[in-house]
């Protein structure tokens, strides 16, 4: 089995009641706020059914086994144990499958590592819709307290959505630190709202048996079916605490989960249906009637926009990681990434992902206005990725951890069932939203395969084209090749064979300095890779060596501080002055001859000119650097 966050899992007491506060104001955000909409839209008159005592303690019932079968069963006691060196998301879940079943063909991309990838580009989807519908939803509880404000609605939910995005590029490190405080006092509140209504009708906890879920079921037959694509709507953010599980180890969140945010959810879910056993007539926003109109609103109005900011935070955090991890593990081009903090690496921003997200959501809000119907768009992309989760799951059971079939089956089955119902239900809202995330990952995830196509058509063409090795060792060892002073530093992704940049650079200049070093970055399917066991150098021949710069997936290296600060890279002194970077910048031809095709390489050329530059992407000294082109058809 894989190894855990040791020093999160086997904290102190103090340590862990700090990492499970703290892991409330990034992990819990999004299920956090899940009671602002979930069970207004079980009942709602579009679509949800009549809030009768039987059908509320129904969908109730419903409410919390979701969550117990999804959140505390799967991803809290076993989806969070397959860590890949303590970090967890489903591209981390990728990286512990074997070899053999995440790569395949020529396309360097087998069937196993596409479909997570589908389910990887559906968390795109899932960011983009997190931020729109839970700002959208607090910001609607200000009809409640004054119906007249009405058309203020969407105009201060598009202005809280865009200076959360501006706010962006200057970092989260000092909103981060009171994320979790906030989010305590928001967990709180909601229990204390809830037990308020619980105890004016104490029957409702009867709905705890799942005995109300199934009567639901069999009295209701295929419309509740159709209100599973509501009920789900509780459970989103249950990924998330997989995702962010490297933040914070796995006995921090099991902590906060147990001990505070599931206590708080149900409590809270049951007092709004206690509310709506009593007052059927606040259906149309039953968490918002919990307090009386007026001043009491306002500020429950002020505190779940604060809330949602914070799980809309999350997201957006979420997606530049994700981002971060595609980029290094070969599946998206080089973006711009920046360091927001000195102090947390995780602290990342980058500009094109985070404006994307902006328009994405604005857009969404201006299209649906109310989060009733931005609810039919929501659930797709959350229940697929969950789906493909369990059977990633699956594979790991058998193929990393040697589970035989009989134990690990029986987890399969269970899982997807859950899953699949929840994905079918929502299936059937495509037509009035659900396609938004289903789009949206579509063209992530297209992008992601032609990506990956063309670097593995690329590397395939630049080998082929590669001059032979020995006879280009043996002209260095017999002087035939002039040699002029100087470092030169040949940035190649072959781990064998000489690059065809250095063959172009002799070609034009005639030349080559008196030392030449073959450097590849190699991306490990480990999150980090410690600095002192990162560089390995091998002396090809007298002047000539071949140096490679190990990384983890969570990382950005700059490659003149690795070789300068790892030991094995001392003898060669790569950081002197005389030292210059040679990189290949290559132009894709895209005619009918090639490979891929002239549509698939021409989106592949505009993918490479997007990309970040090998020169500020590593980190090298501009004035120290020599592209050199070539003309390829792929």
């Amino acid at each position: 089995m894989t190894r855990a966050v040791e020093s999160a899992d086997s904290a102190t007491r103090p340590g862990l009641a700090a990492l499970s506060l703290g892991a409330l104001g990034v992990v819990f955000g999004d299920i956090g706020t899940s009671p602002l909409y979930a069970l207004k839209e079980c009942v709602a008159e579009e679509h949800g059914v009549p809030p009768t005592p039987d059908n509320v303690y129904g969908l109730l019932s419903l409410i919390f086994w979701a969550l117990t079968m999804v959140v505390s069963i799967k991803y809290v006691l076993f989806v969070m144990r397959a860590d890949n060196d303590g970090e967890g998301g489903i591209l981390a879940l990728l990286a512990l499958v074997p070899e053999r079943l995440r790569r395949g063909g020529r396309w360097g991309l087998g069937a196993l590592a596409a479909v997570v990838l589908f389910g990887a580009a559906l968390l795109y989807g899932d960011g983009i819709i997190t931020p729109a519908i839970s700002v959208l939803s607090a910001v609607e509880g200000l009809e409640v307290a004054a119906p007249g404000l009405h058309r203020y609605v969407v105009p201060i939910t598009c202005g809280v959505l865009l200076a959360l995005f501006a706010i962006q590029r200057h970092g989260t490190a000092g909103l981060g630190r009171i994320f979790g405080p906030i989010m305590l006092v928001w967990f709180g509140t909601i229990a204390v709202l809830g037990v308020r209504f619980i105890v004016r009708h104490p029957a409702v906890l009867r709905a705890l048996l799942p005995t109300y879920a199934v009567g639901f079921v069999v009295h209701h037959g295929t419309e509740s079916f159709v209100v599973l694509g509501a009920v789900v709507l509780a459970i989103t953010g249950g990924e998330a605490l997989y995702a962010d599980m490297g933040h914070f180890g796995r006995g921090p969140i099991r902590t906060a989960w147990f001990a505070l945010v599931l206590p708080a959810l149900v409590l809270n879910y049951f007092g709004q249906g206690a509310l709506l056993v009593h007052e059927p007539s606040a259906r149309g926003n039953p968490f918002f009637a919990m307090v009386p109109a007026g001043a009491f609103t306002y500020a429950l109005v002020a505190l779940s926009a604060t809330a949602t900011v914070i799980a809309s935070q999350a997201l957006i955090s979420g997606a530049f990681s994700l981002t971060r991890q595609a980029i290094q593990l070969g599946y998206l081009p080089r973006l711009e990434i920046r360091h927001t903090s000195s102090e947390t690496e995780g602290q990342i921003y980058i500009g094109a992902i985070n404006w994307m997200l902006a328009i994405a959501c604005l857009a969404l809000v201006l299209a649906f206005e109310r989060s009733t119907r931005l609810a039919a768009a929501y659930g797709i992309a959350v229940t697929g990725t969950m789906a493909i989760t369990s059977g990633v799951y699956f594979v790991v059971l058998r193929e990393d951890w040697k589970w035989p079939l009989w134990r690990a089956l029986p987890l399969l089955i269970v899982f997807l069932s859950v899953d699949l119902s929840f994905f079918g239900a929502n299936l059937l809202k495509f037509l009035d939203g659900g396609y938004v995330p289903i789009v949206v990952a579509t063209l992530i995830f297209v992008i992601m395969v032609v990506w990956r196509r063309g670097r593995t058509t690329l590397m395939r063409r630049l080998v082929t084209h590669a001059p032979d090795p020995a006879q280009f060792i043996a002209d260095l060892e017999r002087d035939r090749i002039p040699r002029v002073p100087g470092t030169g530093i040949f940035l190649t992704a072959q781990a064998k064979g000489i690059p065809v940049t250095l063959s172009h650079y002799l070609a034009h200049v005639h030349a080559l300095p008196q030392r030449i070093v073959l450097l590849r970055v190699a991306f490990e399917h480990v999150p980090r890779v410690p600095v002192e066991h990162s560089v390995e150098v091998e002396e090809l021949s007298a002047g000539l060596y071949r140096a490679t710069v190990s990384a983890g997936f969570m990382e950005h290296p700059c490659l003149p501080d690795r070789l300068r600060e790892a030991r094995q890279s001392k003898p060669l002194a790569l950081d002197q002055p005389d030292t210059t970077y040679f990189v290949g910048r290559e132009t894709f031809l895209a005619t009918d001859s090639g490979e891929m095709g002239r549509i698939t390489e021409s989106l592949y050329s505009f993918l490479y000119k997007a990309a970040s530059s090998t020169t500020i992407y590593f980190g090298l000294p501009p004035d120290r650097v020599m592209e050199i082109g070539m003309h390829i058809d792929l």
